[in-house]
């Protein structure tokens, strides 16, 4: 067994005297660590009994109590402070902060060296360390049991629930919401408790957050490699797991979770591959019906869903976001956009919920298996609505009305009038006139910015301009041509590239 708080100060030969927390003697003490860093409780873990000079305790009452809450919150199990050092007066504030968590604090005698209460402690954990050696193998061992057929991602979370003798739960730290679909949602009481701890958690303990409510007892920490991914520790007694072992548990569960995203790699690739091929109208519609069902989609109604794509090295995280929540999706960024295509009745609060607060997003009316370049378009014209009004979503209307166009053929008529000769132009000549009357437009018509930005000389700029006007017959100067040369900009970033002039 660990020894105790008291058993430790009982060891004549220490020395160590209790100044307060008598109620806290029972704690088990599983490691020791030395530090006089600032914030001594980021550096502790559960089940360490924390020993310092007194560098970083603060001198006031008020720092003094939030370092003990801080280390209890941490799971410190003890605080030893050497005497005739660094430390400052202790106030009566910090004294019953001690004896109300309760957190012992221990005086260690001058000139014992801090190495001396280690050796103690270690000594008397080798019984236990040998325990814990085995306890971990059995913990990686449930992983390599996970391989074999029949075995599942609920079954090693239950497997090592059982070995550490706890409820697990592993969800998402934004929401709260399973992690993986299927596995079981946490108990309301536990919910509303995980909420209240994790809002008035400070950030140094957001890692590793132990808690002691009413007697029950709670763990909160963070899994590796898997960002926002909370394993929640429900014990079934009051006693702390070993600090150790949860860590080495964490590590386990966050390879578990690495395999499930391995095992959807390349059904997200080959996703994205037939996603491109019916926006190209490359695939048969008795062939794409047989696709979808591959990918959990019916072939029925279907939407698309079209956002900026900041990074495609998002979309993997957006394709997991949805599967987590029990959505099938596929995805595909070409051309600056991120294309989802889902089911009918994926909830509109879900997409705004795992994609970025800051992204706008078009949604197309419901189509068939042989109508998703209809959605592709009308997703476009939905998106490039809600980008210039500034709105979240918006979905796709054949009665809505944007700046006087009712739809994306209204907008692929509009482009074709007015910049369909200076895309030609292009086109032909191998020109940059497109590009040019863009910067232009953006930057109040200013000739010198543009060719700073196009770093071409002014004089190439103000040439182009002339052709641009010939070409267009609209004049540049005149503010209602600027305004039509706009809005045919903003439909043509709303199109579907395939189908642009």
């Amino acid at each position: 067994m660990a020894m105790s708080v008291k058993e430790l100060l009982d060891e004549p030969q220490l020395g160590l005297q209790l100044v307060a927390g008598a109620q806290g003697l029972g704690h088990s003490i599983t490691w020791s660590h030395t530090s006089d860093l600032p914030n001594l409780w980021e550096w502790v873990s559960p089940g360490v009994l924390l020993m310092t000079n007194g560098l970083s305790i603060p001198s006031d009452p008020a720092g003094q109590v939030h370092l003990a809450q801080a280390l209890a919150n941490a799971g410190a199990v003890a605080l030893a402070v050497g005497e005739k050092m660094h430390s400052p007066d202790f106030s009566d504030e910090f004294l019953k902060a001690c004896d109300s968590l309760p957190l012992p604090l221990v005086s260690v005698p001058y000139p014992l060296p801090f190495m001396a209460i280690s050796r103690s402690i270690a000594e008397a954990s080798l019984l236990e360390e040998s325990r814990r050696i085995k306890q971990t193998a059995r913990i990686y061992d449930l992983l390599r049991k996970a391989t074999t057929p029949g075995e599942t991602w609920s079954q090693l979370l239950e497997g090592i629930g059982r070995e550490i003798d706890a409820r697990l739960y592993v969800v998402d730290d934004r929401c709260l919401h399973t992690w993986q679909p299927g596995d079981a949602a946490l108990p309301d009481d536990v919910l509303e408790r995980v909420r209240r701890i994790s809002s008035e958690s400070t950030a140094e303990t957001r890692h590793f957050l132990w808690s002691s409510d009413g007697g029950d007892s709670m763990m909160l920490m963070d899994i590796p490699t898997h960002p926002h991914a909370l394993l929640v520790v429900l014990p079934a007694g009051n006693t702390q797991p070993d600090g150790v072992v949860l860590l080495h548990s964490a590590t386990v569960l966050g390879l578990g979770l690495s395999r499930s995203a391995l095992s959807m790699e390349s059904r997200f690739q080959s996703g994205g591959e037939f996603l491109l091929q019916s926006f190209e109208g490359r695939i048969g519609v008795a062939e794409a019906a047989r696709r979808l069902e591959e990918f959990g989609l019916m072939a029925g109604d279907l939407r698309l869903v079209a956002v900026p794509a900041r990074s495609e090295t998002g979309l993997p995280q957006v394709h997991r976001a949805l599967w987590r929540h029990g959505v099938n999706s596929i995805c595909l960024a070409v051309e600056g956009k991120l294309h989802l295509l889902v089911s009918e009745d994926c909830p509109e609060d879900l997409l705004q919920h795992v994609l970025e607060a800051r992204l706008p997003i078009g949604l197309s009316t419901p189509v068939g298996v042989d109508e998703i370049q209809r959605g592709l378009r009308e997703s476009l014209w939905a998106l490039g609505q809600a980008a210039a009004q500034g709105m979240r979503l918006v979905g796709y209307a054949e009665e809505g009305d944007w700046f006087g166009m009712r739809g994306h053929r209204d907008g692929a008529a509009l482009v074709q009038r007015l910049l369909g000769p200076v895309i030609e132009h292009d086109r032909v000549n191998q020109t940059e006139f497109m590009d040019t009357l863009r910067s232009y437009l953006e930057n109040q018509r200013s000739a010198q910015k543009v060719a700073t930005l196009l770093f071409v000389h002014r004089q190439t700029i103000i040439y182009r301009i002339r052709r641009i006007r010939e070409l267009t017959g609209l004049d540049l100067a005149e503010s209602s041509a600027v305004a039509q040369l706009w809005l045919a900009f903003q439909a043509y970033e709303a199109m579907d590239p395939a189908e642009r002039p």
